[in-house]
């Protein structure tokens, strides 16, 4: 069977997450006349003889793998995706002549170093669906032209072109029939959507603006709706929505909480997002568990003033209290995410953090110890300005011979000591306190998501929901 476009899912990580982008990639490249087929490696035994097998079944004109996560983002774990998306890329060489395009939120950070890096033939930096039906178009043709976000080789050198990040999917919802949702809502405990792309926020250590875009691509809440309602009719009710920031822009969030709200579907679904402490107010606390919303995952990052200047973030710890006084009252679910160790970090700012954390009453809190690194970002030219290299006492992980970040490399604060003891010390902060995870660490206490067995089996007997949700009702059933 030949197709002109053959994408696969290479992440395998359980528990399941859904690949959102490839579906809507599907859909626009069948909307240009082009045929599509997936092979989703992600349920597959064993992903070599499954990716073995399909080929000799199938032929297509291009092959395109989304890379979600370069790593796992945890000092403590470090783990990083991008070999075994190399070994798919490397089985594909030896049974196709297809060329392969890569593309997905984690390989736009770092576009020209990860396509030499998997030894892909093109990559697509930015949102997928208009570069991909041009590249197809171009093959088709005999001529691959040059256009906005396509990534390709000229030789020993790459050239990046810069997305035009337009807003694919803003007025048309999509039939969702490309992935096996009700198989991810099964063994991944939640489906997914999007409510808009982009972010405009300059938190230092963030890639989204770079991969996803610093200006908003709204989705109309009609047609947001019509998505949920098509994943209700397949039985998911349980959704993460999948923005940067839910709440940015407000009246946007509010207006597609009306729209769920105005159909009716707020009281079948249950659904979570990412927000910022701010802007959040009692009128969209209201709006959102009105429409469904049962869990919020807030970034607060830290809970000292002097910290969220430096990262970055345009609130203060007492608008974030304000904040958490909303969604208690609002009888909303939420957790605080915080970053420890970014520059400036002392032992002082850790423990007003952790103190501020206590004191707002959060369902539960995720620590991550040490800061991510990622080209393109503030939190990258601070450090080379520091300096790359091994003798620089806040750096972690992959530090030498990888300058654009593409391995796992963390600030650590050296103020905070050595990473033993800056662990040491937020165990000693946090001893007794059964709301807080950290990320990477051990599995009692951990809130990595990936190859988490206690989740995959939480979710096998039938829990749903967002898995630092699902975590925290794990822990309060232990003590119970």
């Amino acid at each position: 069977m030949h197709c002109d476009l053959i994408l696969i899912n290479p992440n395998t990580v359980k528990p399941a997450v859904a690949p959102l982008g490839l579906e809507y990639v599907a859909e626009a490249t069948r909307a240009a006349g082009f045929s599509v087929a997936l092979l989703d490696l992600c349920f597959a035994p064993d992903p070599q003889t499954t990716l073995g097998d399909f080929f000799a079944e199938h032929s297509a004109m291009l092959v395109g793998l989304s890379l979600r996560n370069t790593d796992n983002c945890y000092l403590l774990s470090s783990q990083s995706y991008l070999p075994a998306t190399a070994q798919v890329i490397a089985q594909l060489r030896e049974i196709t002549d297809a060329p392969v395009v890569i593309g997905g939120a984690g390989y736009s950070v770092a576009p020209a170093q990860i396509l030499i890096r998997l030894d892909a033939d093109y990559g697509v930096a930015g949102d997928g669906e208009e570069p991909i039906v041009q590249l197809l178009a171009g093959l088709a043709e005999g001529e691959v032209g040059n256009f906005p976000g396509l990534v390709r080789r000229h030789g020993p050198e790459v050239t990046v072109n810069a997305p035009a990040w337009l807003s694919p999917h803003a007025d048309s919802s999509l039939p969702r029939q490309t992935v096996d949702y009700p198989r991810y809502f099964r063994e991944g405990g939640q489906g997914n959507i999007e409510t808009k792309r982009g972010c405009p926020a300059r938190c230092i250590y963030c890639a989204d603006p770079h991969s996803k875009g610093r200006c908003y691509r709204l989705r109309s809440p009609r047609v947001v709706a019509d998505e949920l309602e098509r994943l209700l009719a397949q039985g998911i009710d349980w959704l993460h929505l999948c923005d940067s920031e839910f709440n940015l822009p407000p009246e946007h969030a509010e207006a597609v909480c009306q729209e769920i709200i105005r159909r009716g579907l707020g009281s079948q679904l249950h659904w979570y997002a990412y927000l910022s402490p701010q802007p959040f107010s009692d009128r969209l606390a209201g709006l959102m568990k009105r429409a469904g919303c049962v869990g919020i995952d807030f970034g607060l990052d830290s809970g000292d003033d002097r910290m969220l200047a430096s990262l970055g973030r345009d609130f203060t710890s007492e608008q974030a209290a304000e904040t958490a006084r909303a969604c208690r009252q609002a009888g909303i679910t939420f957790m605080l995410d915080l970053l420890v160790g970014a520059p400036g970090e002392t032992r002082q700012s850790l423990r007003r953090t952790i103190e501020f954390a206590q004191r707002v009453e959060p369902s539960c809190v995720g620590v991550a110890l040490g800061v991510r690194i990622y080209a393109n970002t503030a939190l990258a030219a601070l450090v080379a300005r520091e300096g790359l290299h091994r003798q620089n006492p806040n750096l972690y992980g992959a530090v030498e011979h990888n300058p654009d970040f593409v391995d796992p490399v963390f600030y650590l604060s050296a103020e905070l000591g050595t990473m033993t003891d800056a662990t040491d010390y937020l165990s000693e902060l946090t001893a007794g306190d059964e709301r807080f995870f950290l990320g990477g660490g051990d599995e009692d206490k951990d809130y990595d998501y990936d190859d988490n067995a206690a989740l995959v089996e939480t979710i096998a007997a039938g829990a749903r929901g967002a898995y630092w949700d699902i975590l925290r009702g794990l822990r309060l059933a232990a003590a119970s």
